[in-house]
Protein backbone atom coordinates (compact mmCIF):
# COMPACT_ATOMS: atom_id res chain seq x y z
CA UNK A 1 0.00 0.00 0.00
CA UNK A 2 1.30 3.48 -1.12
CA UNK A 3 -1.58 5.24 0.00
CA UNK A 4 -4.84 4.91 2.01
CA UNK A 5 -8.01 4.08 0.02
CA UNK A 6 -9.95 6.41 1.28
CA UNK A 7 -11.08 10.25 0.52
CA UNK A 8 -13.09 11.15 3.89
CA UNK A 9 -11.53 9.66 6.72
CA UNK A 10 -14.98 8.01 7.80
CA UNK A 11 -14.07 5.70 5.22
CA UNK A 12 -11.11 4.17 6.29
CA UNK A 13 -10.25 0.39 6.65
CA UNK A 14 -8.48 -0.97 9.62
CA UNK A 15 -5.64 -1.79 7.04
CA UNK A 16 -5.93 2.13 6.13
CA UNK A 17 -5.09 3.21 9.76
CA UNK A 18 -2.94 0.91 10.49
CA UNK A 19 -1.10 2.11 7.49
CA UNK A 20 -0.93 5.41 8.52
CA UNK A 21 0.16 4.66 12.09
CA UNK A 22 3.22 2.74 11.12
CA UNK A 23 4.07 6.09 8.66
CA UNK A 24 3.16 8.66 11.80
CA UNK A 25 5.08 6.86 14.25
CA UNK A 26 8.41 7.07 11.68
CA UNK A 27 7.84 10.43 11.05
CA UNK A 28 7.87 11.76 14.79
CA UNK A 29 11.33 10.56 14.93
CA UNK A 30 12.02 13.59 13.21
CA UNK A 31 10.89 15.47 15.43
CA UNK A 32 13.72 16.47 17.18
CA UNK A 33 15.47 18.12 14.38
CA UNK A 34 12.70 19.50 13.04
CA UNK A 35 12.51 21.36 16.31
CA UNK A 36 16.12 22.47 15.99
CA UNK A 37 15.66 23.40 12.16
CA UNK A 38 13.41 25.92 13.41
CA UNK A 39 15.24 27.04 15.73
CA UNK A 40 17.99 27.51 13.40
CA UNK A 41 14.98 29.78 11.64
CA UNK A 42 14.41 32.49 14.64
CA UNK A 43 17.56 34.15 13.02
CA UNK A 44 14.63 35.90 10.53
CA UNK A 45 12.49 36.52 13.14
CA UNK A 46 12.15 39.89 15.28
CA UNK A 47 14.99 42.34 14.68
CA UNK A 48 16.11 45.15 16.96
CA UNK A 49 17.69 43.52 19.47
CA UNK A 50 21.36 43.10 20.26
CA UNK A 51 21.37 39.59 19.48
CA UNK A 52 19.16 37.37 17.28
CA UNK A 53 16.36 34.97 18.74
CA UNK A 54 18.85 32.16 17.93
CA UNK A 55 21.18 33.78 19.89
CA UNK A 56 19.04 34.37 22.88
CA UNK A 57 17.67 31.15 22.81
CA UNK A 58 21.33 29.49 22.90
CA UNK A 59 22.40 32.02 25.37
CA UNK A 60 19.46 31.05 27.86
CA UNK A 61 20.33 27.14 27.41
CA UNK A 62 23.82 28.18 27.78
CA UNK A 63 23.21 29.83 31.41
CA UNK A 64 20.75 27.07 32.12
CA UNK A 65 23.88 24.59 31.71
CA UNK A 66 26.18 26.88 33.63
CA UNK A 67 23.95 26.86 36.58
CA UNK A 68 23.99 23.22 36.74
CA UNK A 69 20.41 22.41 35.42
CA UNK A 70 18.65 19.09 34.84
CA UNK A 71 18.28 18.14 30.76
CA UNK A 72 14.70 19.32 31.00
CA UNK A 73 15.51 22.66 32.34
CA UNK A 74 18.07 23.32 29.68
CA UNK A 75 15.76 22.03 26.45
CA UNK A 76 12.94 23.77 27.82
CA UNK A 77 14.77 26.88 28.18
CA UNK A 78 16.56 26.14 24.09
CA UNK A 79 12.78 25.73 23.14
CA UNK A 80 11.08 29.06 25.39
CA UNK A 81 10.59 31.08 22.85
CA UNK A 82 10.37 28.64 19.57
CA UNK A 83 6.88 30.30 19.17
CA UNK A 84 8.00 33.41 18.65
CA UNK A 85 8.01 33.28 14.46
CA UNK A 86 4.30 31.19 14.32
CA UNK A 87 2.79 32.40 17.93
CA UNK A 88 3.81 35.96 18.37
CA UNK A 89 0.92 36.27 21.00
CA UNK A 90 1.07 33.41 22.92
CA UNK A 91 4.64 32.40 22.07
CA UNK A 92 4.72 30.97 25.48
CA UNK A 93 1.97 28.52 25.28
CA UNK A 94 3.02 27.58 22.00
CA UNK A 95 6.75 26.38 23.04
CA UNK A 96 4.72 24.78 26.29
CA UNK A 97 2.49 22.76 24.04
CA UNK A 98 5.51 21.01 22.24
CA UNK A 99 7.15 20.65 25.21
CA UNK A 100 4.04 19.34 27.43
CA UNK A 101 4.32 15.32 26.24
CA UNK A 102 8.59 15.06 26.88
CA UNK A 103 9.10 17.56 29.75
CA UNK A 104 7.90 17.05 33.51
CA UNK A 105 5.18 19.26 34.47
CA UNK A 106 7.32 21.55 36.16
CA UNK A 107 9.29 22.96 33.00
CA UNK A 108 5.74 22.73 31.43
CA UNK A 109 4.02 25.23 33.50
CA UNK A 110 7.17 27.93 33.22
CA UNK A 111 7.54 28.19 29.58
CA UNK A 112 4.08 28.56 29.49
CA UNK A 113 4.06 31.43 31.68
CA UNK A 114 7.12 32.88 31.70
CA UNK A 115 5.54 35.71 28.90
CA UNK A 116 3.51 36.83 32.41
CA UNK A 117 6.84 36.48 34.11
CA UNK A 118 8.60 38.79 31.72
CA UNK A 119 6.81 41.90 31.97
CA UNK A 120 7.72 42.57 35.59
CA UNK A 121 10.73 44.21 33.74
CA UNK A 122 9.29 46.16 31.09
CA UNK A 123 5.33 45.96 31.68
CA UNK A 124 5.22 49.86 32.74
CA UNK A 125 7.52 51.16 30.28
CA UNK A 126 4.98 49.60 27.02
CA UNK A 127 1.55 51.13 26.23
CA UNK A 128 -0.95 48.91 27.79
CA UNK A 129 1.41 46.89 29.39
CA UNK A 130 0.93 44.90 32.87
CA UNK A 131 4.29 45.02 35.36
CA UNK A 132 2.43 43.22 37.75
CA UNK A 133 0.52 40.30 34.97
CA UNK A 134 2.62 37.23 36.73
CA UNK A 135 0.86 38.12 40.17
CA UNK A 136 -2.52 36.55 38.78
CA UNK A 137 0.17 33.30 39.56
CA UNK A 138 0.71 34.15 42.83
CA UNK A 139 0.18 30.78 45.31
CA UNK A 140 1.11 28.58 42.54
CA UNK A 141 3.80 25.70 43.34
CA UNK A 142 5.61 27.06 40.22
CA UNK A 143 6.08 30.73 40.89
CA UNK A 144 9.22 30.82 42.50
CA UNK A 145 10.65 28.50 39.61
CA UNK A 146 9.00 30.89 36.50
CA UNK A 147 10.85 34.30 38.84
CA UNK A 148 14.11 32.62 38.50
CA UNK A 149 13.84 31.08 35.15
CA UNK A 150 13.51 34.98 33.89
CA UNK A 151 15.10 36.33 36.03
CA UNK A 152 18.52 34.23 35.71
CA UNK A 153 18.12 32.49 32.38
CA UNK A 154 15.60 34.52 30.14
CA UNK A 155 15.81 38.24 30.44
CA UNK A 156 19.49 37.92 30.74
CA UNK A 157 20.15 36.55 27.40
CA UNK A 158 20.51 39.09 25.39
CA UNK A 159 24.31 39.84 25.73
CA UNK A 160 26.45 39.63 22.62
CA UNK A 161 29.20 39.57 24.81
CA UNK A 162 28.30 36.28 26.84
CA UNK A 163 30.27 33.46 25.84
CA UNK A 164 27.41 31.24 24.61
CA UNK A 165 27.84 27.76 23.73
CA UNK A 166 26.74 26.95 19.86
CA UNK A 167 23.50 25.32 19.42
CA UNK A 168 25.66 22.27 17.81
CA UNK A 169 26.31 21.66 21.91
CA UNK A 170 22.59 20.96 22.62
CA UNK A 171 21.38 19.14 19.78
CA UNK A 172 21.96 15.44 21.27
CA UNK A 173 20.07 17.14 24.44
CA UNK A 174 16.84 17.72 22.40
CA UNK A 175 17.03 14.49 20.46
CA UNK A 176 17.21 12.47 24.04
CA UNK A 177 14.61 14.31 25.35
CA UNK A 178 12.04 13.61 22.13
CA UNK A 179 12.97 10.34 22.02
CA UNK A 180 11.18 9.70 25.25
CA UNK A 181 7.47 7.67 24.90
CA UNK A 182 4.93 10.79 24.65
CA UNK A 183 2.78 11.24 27.98
CA UNK A 184 5.40 9.04 29.69
CA UNK A 185 3.49 9.50 33.02
CA UNK A 186 7.14 8.95 34.59
CA UNK A 187 8.19 11.80 33.04
CA UNK A 188 5.28 13.87 32.98
CA UNK A 189 5.30 13.44 36.63
CA UNK A 190 8.66 13.43 37.73
CA UNK A 191 10.05 14.87 40.91
CA UNK A 192 10.47 18.77 40.66
CA UNK A 193 14.28 19.74 40.37
CA UNK A 194 15.89 23.16 41.46
CA UNK A 195 17.21 25.52 38.00
CA UNK A 196 20.37 25.39 40.06
CA UNK A 197 22.48 22.45 41.14
CA UNK A 198 25.91 24.14 42.60
CA UNK A 199 27.70 20.82 42.30
CA UNK A 200 26.72 20.22 38.99
CA UNK A 201 27.38 24.21 37.84
CA UNK A 202 30.81 22.92 39.37
CA UNK A 203 31.52 19.87 37.31
CA UNK A 204 30.71 21.94 33.90
CA UNK A 205 32.44 25.01 34.74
Amino acid sequence: MEQVSFTAMKDGTKEDYEFLEEHEVEYTKGTADRLLHALEHLDEGLSGYKITRLGHSVQSATRAWRDGADIDWVVSALLHDIGDIFAPYNHDEYAATILKPFVREQCRWVVETHGDFQMVYYGHLTEGGDQHKRDRHKGHRYFADCAQFCERWDQSSFDPEYDTLPLDFFREMVREVFARDPYDKAVMGAADQPLMNADKAAERA
